[in-house]
């Protein structure tokens, strides 16, 4: 039976929970309302969501330290991080940190749901051990990349990822060869409707190689077009 994706909100202003908690529940999820980081902390050993909207500036523990340590943890869950629109740098760091998206307020609750759903899909298009097309192993240098249950390994070691990781390399992996803008990776990666931010393109492409090249000073797989965006060289035979 299918069950109603269960999203976490967690920010400190009441008015604003209240109002995301109301149109994400008439938007088909079902929604927990959270105050504070500690709160979050406390619920995460009973029971898990599908995904987090989580405020970038909460009390006690804010956003940006509770992101590190589920990421450190190795806890992959959906992040979407909630930033200042006027500081940019505020999205950077949540990026690097491993936050799946983010939305500037002040935002529509329209785009917050569009923004949920995209990464939701991401997450859940290919579930576990389902049969797709020939093709669905990509090896490249030392890592395999499973398309059909959604797993990185390198050196026969899996190498955990958020869904965002997933999103960007699998992108890459169906286009080898072929230069593509930072606007056309967000478009295949996250869908049309994605906002263009290129520093997010940028901060995920330096998370997938450090996670994926041998020397991320010299990338062999993930190449910089100069002045166009990247492109992606499965074969050793990059220069």
């Amino acid at each position: 039976m299918n069950r109603k994706p269960l999203i976490w909100v967690v920010d400190d202003d009441l008015e604003l929970r209240k109002l995301l908690e109301e149109f994400l529940e008439k938007s088909g999820f079902e929604v927990r309302a959270i105050p504070d980081g500690r709160d979050l902390e406390r619920r995460l050993l009973r029971r898990r969501p599908d995904l987090i909207v989580l405020d970038l500036m909460l009390p006690g523990i804010d956003g940006l330290d509770i992101c590190r340590r589920l990421r450190a943890s190795g806890d992959d869950i959906p992040i979407i991080m909630l930033t200042a629109k006027s500081d940019p740098i505020d999205r950077v760091v949540g990026m690097e940190l491993g936050a799946d998206d983010y939305l500037g307020k002040p935002f529509l609750p329209r785009e917050l749901t569009a923004r949920i759903q995209a990464v939701l899909r991401r997450r859940t298009s290919l579930p576990p051990g389902t049969p797709i097309a020939d093709g669905n192993i990509a090896s490249f240098g030392d890592c395999r990349l499973d398309l059909a249950t959604r797993t990185l390994s390198r050196d026969n070691h899996k190498v955990e990822m958020t869904s965002g990781e997933f999103a960007l390399l699998s992108t890459f992996v169906k286009h080898p060869h072929q230069p593509l803008t930072r606007e056309r990776l967000l478009e295949l990666a996250r869908g049309p409707s994605s906002e263009a931010f290129d520093r997010s393109v940028d901060v995920q492409i330096s998370r997938l190689r450090k996670l994926i090249e041998p020397d991320q000073g010299k990338p062999r797989h993930i190449q910089t077009v100069w002045g166009y965006g990247y492109v992606f060289v499965p074969d050793s035979s990059a220069s």
